[in-house]
């Protein structure tokens, strides 16, 4: 995988970058070993990408979907990087997509199913203002939530990472602020929000404009909280002015996990049967298949 580490450094990331070095010295980290196949879906172009530190995640004992197991309360110390916004913590991913993939943890537990709220984005805004990259969160187990405790994720631009690039071509940036979007190559009920978010952006601002776009996608989407306060399944990307929201209906496709960022174009599996499936599927199908028709 490329690194982002010659066109982007600041230093927030020379934290990350030098917990990272330390982490993976000690084995706390899991180095990334992948490779990858590039699918055309319907003229977008999507990866799928084999990580050898899958395999070792769901080896693990009990599972990281066991209720009873909680990294983020309190984190590894050896995988935290520190406090970022009021309420969360920075916490490298123990098996990282790429380099400095990082988890935005609550510091008090909350359940992942509730709504983002303000300081989850304001904690996003802190990081994407300064280093730009993608934002994402992967709203319950159906979504490919693997942890119930509150968390967002972030990890950098970069060519080979997931991102909302492949859609740009159709999004208008002109278009005012908060305003809906659909994507008709998408075969799948989803909604794209003009935001303020990305590098050189105020963090103040931008945590208040992503709120408010989170807030007209659910309603475009009519997603609204259960008697519990929980919201239906989803996943919420946010990359550089412009957010997308997909409600889910399952987790898996083939017995391949889809998150969030398969809907930046990247898909991650454990091994070559897995890989073999998605490239007979054909990427649209299978984002289709755990989301809910057009």
């Amino acid at each position: 995988m490329s690194s982002v580490h010659a066109t982007e450094t600041t230093s927030f990331l020379l934290q990350v970058d030098e917990r990272s070095r330390t982490a993976i010295a000690s084995g706390a980290l899991q180095p990334i070993e992948s490779e990858e196949a590039v699918l055309d879906g319907n003229g977008l172009a999507f990866r799928v990408r084999r990580v050898r530190a899958l395999e070792k995640k769901q080896a693990l004992p009990g599972g990281p979907r066991d209720p009873n197991f909680n990294p983020f309360l309190p984190p590894d110390p050896a995988l935290t990087v520190g406090p970022v916004g009021s309420q969360h913590m920075a916490i490298l991913n123990k098996y990282p997509v790429s380099e400095r993939h990082l988890v935005l943890a609550r510091k008090a537990f909350a359940e992942q199913l509730e709504p983002l709220e303000l300081c989850d984005f304001e904690a996003l805004a802190e990081i994407m203002s300064e280093c730009g990259g993608l934002g994402f969160h992967n709203g319950g187990a159906p979504a490919g939530a693997s942890q119930r405790h509150k968390h967002v994720q972030w990890i950098p631009a970069a060519p080979d990472n997931p991102g909302l690039g492949m859609f740009r071509p159709v999004l208008d940036p002109d278009v005012r602020e908060h305003t809906v979007f659909i994507h008709l190559q998408l075969p799948l009920r989803h909604c794209f929000v003009r935001v303020r978010a990305g590098k050189g952006e105020d963090p103040g601002q931008a945590g208040q404009s992503m709120l408010r776009g989170y807030q007209r996608a659910l309603e475009t989407l009519r997603l609204e909280p259960d008697q519990n306060g929980h919201l239906p399944p989803s996943n919420m990307l946010v990359e550089e002015g412009w957010m997308l929201l997909v409600p889910r209906s399952q987790e898996h496709f083939e017995g391949v996990s889809l998150n969030a960022l398969s809907f930046g174009g990247v898909f991650y599996v454990r091994d070559e049967a897995q890989l073999e499936a998605m490239r007979k599927a054909g990427p649209l199908q299978a984002l289709a298949s755990v989301s809910f028709p057009v």
